[in-house]
């Protein structure tokens, strides 16, 4: 039995039919901010340009590096066994600290955060605040989930806690990231948040907080995270110090499912003696 073969027109029809379905998507795609917002590997790929996290700590260990190869050659030199044995060691040391710590802050954070902001599972109306924003890593990824909502960085803008710190870069990212219709910034001190009592649904912060250089300031800022937070809203803290003083300043102040955890190799910030860990917490429902 010979079966009949289809029409030429008939082909291109189809044809024609599954492009304009590719193209819709495509179309329906853009229309999100100009992302995919919903895609894991399309919240990954950037735009804008984040800078280190605390530039002079691989500045201070690269340069502790060039100066133990530095000990080992005059060593070899001078035929001092002692400087010899050790000083390379301590230099590849040093050399592996500063790629790991690179790693982290330029792409280790970003894949971490990508799978913490899926995570939570939003609508993508919610209202998020990013406490100590920075050039936007955190921010400007969490905006791209957010179609219908809003996003808002508060940060001091020092450049000691990241190379190139400052609002109006923030905003550039914003721009190249295609979220700048739904991002605002503020300049601001996280321990005395500029928003009323329960303004928002997520309240985020990426190693930022540890910068409060006394105990009282970072609980400080913890209550306030706490009092902006809505009622069933979700506390969401990655740092590398006083985690532990989070939890249990989380716990004080009546927050629910507290959690703490490490974050793994991908923010190892040197290596494993510096790594960040994870704290979260959810406000009880009225």
């Amino acid at each position: 039995m010979r079966l009949e073969e289809p029409a030429a027109d008939k082909i291109q029809i189809v044809f024609t039919q599954r492009r304009e379905r590719v193209r819709h998507s495509e179309i329906m795609g853009a229309r999100v901010g100009g992302v995919t917002s919903s895609a894991p590997a399309d919240l990954g790929r950037r735009r804008g340009e984040y800078g280190i996290d605390a530039p002079y700590v691989p500045l201070s260990m690269g340069v502790g590096s060039v100066v133990a190869f530095a000990v080992f050659f005059s060593g070899s030199a001078l035929s001092i066994p002692a400087l010899a044995a050790i000083a390379p060691n301590l230099g590849l040391a040093l050399a592996a600290s500063v790629a790991d710590y690179l790693y982290a802050s330029r792409y280790g954070k970003f894949a971490v955060w990508r799978d913490l902001l899926l995570s939570l599972g939003l609508r993508g109306d919610e209202h998020v605040l990013d406490m100590g924003c920075g050039r936007g890593a955190v921010l400007l990824m969490a905006a791209r989930l957010l179609p219908r909502g809003r996003a808002m960085g508060i940060d001091l803008w020092k450049t000691s806690d990241q190379s190139g710190n400052a609002l109006e870069v923030t905003r550039r990212n914003a721009e190249l990231e295609g979220v700048a219709d739904r991002v605002d910034q503020r300049t601001g001190d996280m321990r005395a948040l500029p928003f009323k009592d329960e303004s928002f649904d997520v309240v985020l912060s990426s190693l930022a907080i540890h910068n409060i250089g006394d105990a009282a300031g970072r609980a400080k800022a913890i209550d306030e995270a706490v009092r902006v937070l809505r009622h069933g809203g979700r506390v969401l803290i990655a740092d590398i110090n006083a985690t532990r003083e989070y939890e249990a300043r989380l716990r004080e102040r009546g927050m629910v499912d507290v959690e703490r955890g490490s974050l793994g190799p991908r923010m190892w910030f040197g290596g494993p003696w510096v790594a960040a860990s994870l704290v979260r917490a959810r406000k009880p429902s009225i």
